[in-house]
């Protein structure tokens, strides 16, 4: 069967192309590997923050203001809670580029925001205990999208719009013509052809594009939710999401929602790496113990016994900047993707550009030219994209 666009991988980005590139009228296919939604990549435990001071690089903020306008589009659409605010905090010590960053980024963009020291914030959020001498930036508009629920809404809105979607099948290999004239992508169930290609696996992207394996590095990833021992003081009303780095790391959490437990992480948990399908799925004692003792030390109020404990991916480049670019040998196929472990609050205006860039117009309207994969961190990583 021929379409105008196939869109490999239907999870956070994937779900959100499908639906921008339908809604415009193309004829798409979705491909996914496992279930629609699955535990098995990035995009899974039901909640993902989103924040607007970013400290990463103040050139995501345009992307983020455009992404809280389309996570409520299609809030709209689907009928479904899909962003939620709660505000955010930013904390380190106050020389940290985590603090100063988003500072900077909070200023450059006229972001509304008010700096805390640690014991303001304690004071106003009581369910944190940070150091004294530490330093906040809280900005109200800040969140969490459940995202889950939010990928089921792109793939029902797709398939409203005319979109083929279909899981529990996988690609065995794909192939484009010479020039820009179309592509043919091989599953374990048939043989499809299309003029256009969105290659969004996630930490699967190696697979599909060798030469993205110095640049596309899957690693694994524990995410811990603790009873809270005193619940009024963790729930989306009380508790904002957080970015904090301390000398045990830099960690990340949410309020309870939808998991009787509050939420949390450590970036690059143990630094353990591997390919996707190698990766070690099952936590630990180690992994519950590294968590916890952050929480205990941070949030003694929020450390009861634990809920529940779930692997997923980062899929790391050398910069931690994501990766959205037109294939550099084939432009009819688009790169989307690795996220490096923050990617997944933009997959709505993610969506937005891939349906640019699938559609003909490699200008997008999005300054994306930090993202491009002829960057120079990604060049001194390898010699070429090249499937």
């Amino acid at each position: 069967m021929t379409y105008d666009v196939i869109v490999i991988g239907i999870g956070g980005m994937g779900s959100a192309a499908a639906w921008h590139l339908a809604r415009r009228g193309r004829r798409v296919l979705g491909l996914e590997r496992y279930d629609i939604p699955h535990a098995m990549g990035s995009s899974h435990g039901t909640s993902r923050i989103i924040r607007l001071p970013y400290y990463e690089d103040p050139a995501y903020v345009p992307l983020l203001r455009r992404a809280y306008a389309l996570w409520r589009e299609l809030e709209a659409a689907s009928g479904r809670e899909i962003l939620v605010i709660t505000g955010s905090i930013d904390a380190s010590p106050e020389e940290d580029p985590l603090f100063q960053g988003a500072l900077a980024s909070a200023r450059l963009h006229a972001l509304p925001h008010e700096v805390l020291s640690g014991a303001e914030l304690n004071d106003r959020f009581p369910g944190y205990r940070l150091p004294s001498d530490h330093r906040a930036v809280y900005q109200a508009e800040g969140g969490l999208v459940a995202s889950e629920r939010a990928i089921v809404a792109h793939v029902e809105a797709a398939q409203a719009h005319g979109a083929d979607i279909h899981a529990r099948e996988q690609v065995l290999g794909w192939s484009a013509a010479p020039g820009n004239d179309g592509v043919v992508v091989t599953t374990d169930r048939g043989r499809y052809t299309a003029e256009r290609l969105v290659l969004a696996a996630g930490a699967w992207m190696a697979d599909l594009v060798p030469a993205l394996a110095e640049v596309a590095v899957p690693e694994r990833q524990v995410l811990a939710w603790l009873q809270p021992r005193r619940p009024e003081l963790f729930g989306p009303d009380r508790f904002p999401v957080f970015n904090l780095q301390v000398e045990e790391g830099r960690y990340y959490g949410l309020p309870v929602y939808d998991v009787p437990g509050f939420k949390f992480g450590r970036y690059h948990h143990r630094g353990e790496t591997s390919r996707a399908d190698d990766l070690r799925r099952e936590p630990d004692a180690e992994d519950e113990q590294l968590l916890r003792a952050f929480g205990e030390r941070y949030f003694p109020n929020g450390s009861g016994e634990t809920m529940a404990l779930r692997t997923c991916m980062f899929t790391n480049t050398p910069d931690e900047h994501f990766i959205l670019d037109l294939h550099p040998d084939h432009p009819q196929v688009v790169l989307a993707s690795p996220c490096s472990g923050h990617g997944y609050k933009f997959c709505s205006v993610v969506g937005e550009v891939i349906a640019d860039l699938a559609t003909g117009d490699s200008a997008t309207r999005h300054e994306i030219g930090f993202l491009r994969a002829d960057r120079p961190a990604l060049r001194s990583s390898r010699t070429a994209v090249a499937a």
